[in-house]
């Protein structure tokens, strides 16, 4: 019996080696498959009545005749079929992803606008139709939960803007009630803000401009300005008045003389923001709404103030003299006095500083000095912008490279339960098997996952989202085998948009990756810098398979051959498809998951040779385990890789510049080339786009000016009151926190037409005293007093206008703190040093045109002389 059984055994262990040596390699099956589907016109019969198209019907039409193919034979001549040696079964793909919301199994969907749509607009239509589709499936339960709605803070920053609108208003009344202690007075000055506004309204439709939240702010930034034209107006019809005219007199009078003052401060506006709206590129697509949005209200202000400001004046204006029987009358009195005592005490400073002008002119540039000292010395930041609390962020996952997509839900489950735990978390949204990093590389990401989280508003919580963000980064990366990154949504302009980026660009990959290491090594050393990586992931594991090419020459083999092979049998391949009625659906012809486990299965993969030989992958190749890139990068055809990391705590120019000189001293690799990318090159150009308009609007009010006046003297003069507006600007940011952003640069060019407005006053009386026959000195001293409240009203009216946006803390209040709190301290620094340089500057310049004159007339009489000799 022994010898019975071991014979049999030896039997049946000959026949399965024969059988197996028949079994056909996958790339054959495949050709079977293929070969008994098809489906094709075969070419047409024509007869001399009739003609008939033929057509192969050749497609499968069950799983039965899917099993039933005959893919090859054995040696006996027996046909194998493909049930003998697959499974054939009507499944689902393989899974490669999950989506979670709050824990719970979704499926995700993300919508998309088109670049020039609006997205308030497109998320309310999607909504609506969200709510049509839960109503028309409520059989099934369908239900829809938006993790993420970027029309959510947009909407909240206009509400927020309006907001300071409207307070901004109240504040403006109140400070024109101080100074012209009437209602009547302030209602009449105050009509020029609704009647602008309006009527800009009627242009941004014409011009298709929509209400966003830059045409809005600019609205906002609008309040100070508008008054400006009706104060100016409105104040010298008052004066004509308490001259003992008559009020339709008076109002005429009043506006006459001062219209062209009017006209000279209205057009250095318009000048200074048109420049704005020319810009190119990204910061110009940015700021043209803004821009003329407040060109079109500016000149509908001076409109105003030329029409419906005298004409309420001349119908309401009255001189009251106010007594101490009332509280406004006590109040006006007060009022009156104070101001008399400021205007002797102005009266005494300007005297000691025409005749001290060296002293004032060695003071403001010291003080111009030390301002822009504190860029240099850090204490203010520089930043494209800031970062605005969106309330969201994003958390991106990675395991060890070999994880399953099981293992990293499991792991991103881990960090659901932290986030869901803590109190200020609203929502919760998980893509598992997702990085948006490596999307469309075609790589399988199954070790990493991303998750979005929503917050509670701002108002509800007492941590900002960069903080909590923070928190929860250090809190997850306790978790084992995990690698985390954690960035707000307003940080990242698109999907992985780091805020710093180093492009490295050269001929050899080894070597980028060598500069690329020592480039992560000096970021790291920067204070503030996180997250530091590079955009290649060199620890993807794989299995590199060298080919022996004098083998596989002599057993007919060929590398696309092989490939192909190998790609079908571990990859599969979806090009044929089955039909069932009117649906086709894939055929995914590949190994067995048990086949493709181990090292050994690719090792043991059969190829057929033009012998009709079967031969194992191991007799031609070697396969060896080794990391390698899990993409390849080239920019303008170069090989490159990115060096990423984002900013916390610090503002991102500075940093930016500090990584820029760090990397200069200590990297030296001429055949690799260094560009700067993401937020530094953003920064870069809008900065030098703005720094253009800047002297554009600088060239511009100088011509405007020189126009007005004619002359090329009274407009010099005026634009020294320009530099004394940065030294408050800069203090305003450095004692507020702020950095210097886009906005903030907005915020100086805004202060170049501001700021003139108080110059062009003085200049424009003094010169009308001088020709009544004032001296310099006494003319100049007379246009200080007597513009000294209209320049007080329009500088106070513009500062209080500014504080509820330098205060504000609602959405999107981070990109206009900046902008206020420039404007804030540079009208302030302005209105300090502007009433006492100005009038010095005149003065100076007078001085040498005397000098100058006299010279010129003397070489006139000495050629006279000579040429009568």
């Amino acid at each position: 019996w022994l010898i019975v059984i071991l014979y049999a055994s030896s039997l049946l262990l000959l026949m399965l080696i024969l059988i197996s040596l028949s079994f056909p390699p996958i790339s054959e099956i495949y050709q079977a498959i293929y070969n008994s589907n098809i489906e094709m016109p075969t070419g047409k019969i024509e007869s001399n009545v009739k003609q008939y198209t033929v057509r192969l019907l050749g497609k499968l039409k069950s799983l039965e005749e899917f099993r039933d193919i005959t893919v090859s034979r054995t040696i006996s001549g027996s046909s194998i079929k493909l049930s003998d040696i697959a499974e054939v079964v009507d499944g689902i793909t393989e899974q490669t992803n999950l989506n979670k919301i709050n824990g719970k199994n979704s499926i995700g969907i993300i919508i998309q606008k088109q670049t020039d749509a609006n997205t308030v607009d497109v998320c309310k239509r999607v909504k609506e139709q969200l709510r049509l589709l839960e109503n028309q499936y409520s059989d099934y339960q369908l239900k829809f939960d938006i993790a993420s709605d970027n029309s959510t803070y947009t909407l909240d920053s206009a509400n927020a803007v309006m907001e300071d609108l409207g307070f901004a208003i109240l504040l403006v009344a109140f400070v024109m009630f101080i100074f012209l202690h009437s209602i009547r007075n302030s209602f009449i000055v105050l009509i020029s803000i609704p009647a602008s506004i309006i009527s800009v309204f009627i242009a941004m439709y014409i011009l298709n401009f929509s209400l966003n939240l830059l045409t809005l702010m600019a609205l906002s930034l609008l309040i100070g300005i508008l008054v400006d034209d009706s104060i100016v107006v409105l104040e010298n019809i008052y004066r004509h008045l308490e001259m003992g005219k008559n009020k339709h007199k008076a109002a005429l009078d009043g506006r006459n003389e001062i219209s062209f003052t009017a006209v000279a401060i209205t057009m250095v506006d318009v000048v200074v923001f048109l420049p704005l709206s020319l810009v190119s590129g990204m910061i110009g697509n940015m700021l043209r709404e803004f821009s003329l949005v407040i060109v079109f209200a500016t000149l509908m202000s001076l409109f105003v103030s030329f029409t419906v400001t005298p004409l309420l004046a001349s119908r309401f204006g009255k001189i009251q003299d106010y007594t101490k029987k009332s509280i406004i009358g006590r109040f006006s009195v007060w009022v009156e006095t104070t101001y008399k005592k400021i205007v002797r005490y102005y009266e005494r400073i300007l005297q000691w500083s025409l005749n001290h002008r060296k002293t004032v002119y060695l003071t403001v540039t010291i003080l111009i000095l030390i301002s822009f000292s504190l860029v240099g010395m850090g204490l203010v930041g520089t930043a494209f912008m800031n970062d605005g609390d969106q309330g969201e962020f994003i958390v991106k996952l990675e395991g060890e490279p070999q994880n399953t997509l099981y293992q990293t839900t499991q792991l991103t489950q881990k960090v659901e339960n932290l986030l869901l735990k803590k109190p200020e978390v609203v929502k919760v949204y998980s893509n598992i098997g997702y990085s948006s990093s490596d999307f469309g590389t075609g790589s399988g990401v199954n070790n990493k996952s991303e998750i979005t989280v929503n917050l509670v508003s701002i108002k509800q919580r007492s941590i900002s989202v960069s903080e909590f963000t923070a928190m929860i980064k250090k809190e997850v990366q306790e978790i084992p085998g995990l690698k985390v990154s954690a960035t707000p949504s307003s940080m990242m302009g698109n999907a992985d948009d780091s805020p710093i980026q180093v492009l490295l660009r050269g001929p050899d990959i080894t070597k980028l990756f060598e500069v690329g290491d020592s480039v992560m090594k000096v970021i790291k050393q920067i204070s503030g810098t996180n997250d530091v990586k590079l955009s290649i992931d060199k620890s993807k594991p794989e299995l590199q398979i060298k080919l022996d090419r004098e083998k596989m020459e002599q057993l007919g083999f060929n590398v696309q051959q092989v490939g192909s092979t190998l790609s079908l049998a571990l990859a599969g391949n979806t090009d044929l498809q089955y039909s069932e009625g009117d649906d086709d659906f894939d055929i995914n012809v590949q190994l067995d998951q048990f086949n493709r486990k181990k090292i050994d299965d690719v090792r043991s993969l059969t190829f057929l040779n033009n012998q009709g030989k079967v031969v194992e992958l191991k007799n031609f190749a070697t396969i060896t385990q080794s990391l390698g890139p899990n993409k390849l990068e080239r920019y303008d055809r170069i090989s490159s890789l990115t060096v990423k990391c984002s900013v916390y705590g610090r503002p991102v120019g500075t940093v930016g510049n500090e990584i820029k000189t760090a990397i200069k001293e200590k990297i030296h690799t001429p055949e690799i080339t260094i560009d700067y990318k993401g937020q530094m090159e953003r920064q870069a150009d809008a900065f030098s786009s703005l720094f253009t308009a800047i002297a554009a609007a600088l060239i511009f009010v100088y011509l405007v000016m020189v126009a007005l006046y004619n002359s090329y003297l009274y407009p010099f003069v005026v634009l020294f009151s320009i530099p004394v507006a940065i030294i408050g600007a800069l203090f305003a940011l450095a004692l507020s926190g702020e950095s210097l952003t886009i906005f903030s640069m907005v915020g100086m060019i805004m202060l170049i037409g501001l700021v003139c407005k108080n110059a062009i006053l003085i200049v424009d009386f003094a010169n009308k005293f001088r020709d009544k026959g004032l001296a310099v000195r006494e003319a100049l001293i007379e246009a200080g007093k007597e513009r000294l409240r209209p320049i007080l009203m329009t500088t106070f009216s513009m500062i209080f206008g500014m504080l509820p946006i330098a205060l504000a803390s609602g959405a999107s209040a981070e990109s206009k703190n900046g902008l206020a709190w420039v404007i804030i301290g540079g009208l302030t620094s302005s209105l300090i040093f502007t009433l006492v340089l100005v009038p010095s500057v005149y003065m100076s310049m007078e001085k040498y045109k005397e000098k100058f004159k006299k010279i010129f007339s003397r070489k006139k009489q000495i050629i006279a002389i000579e040429s009568n000799d």
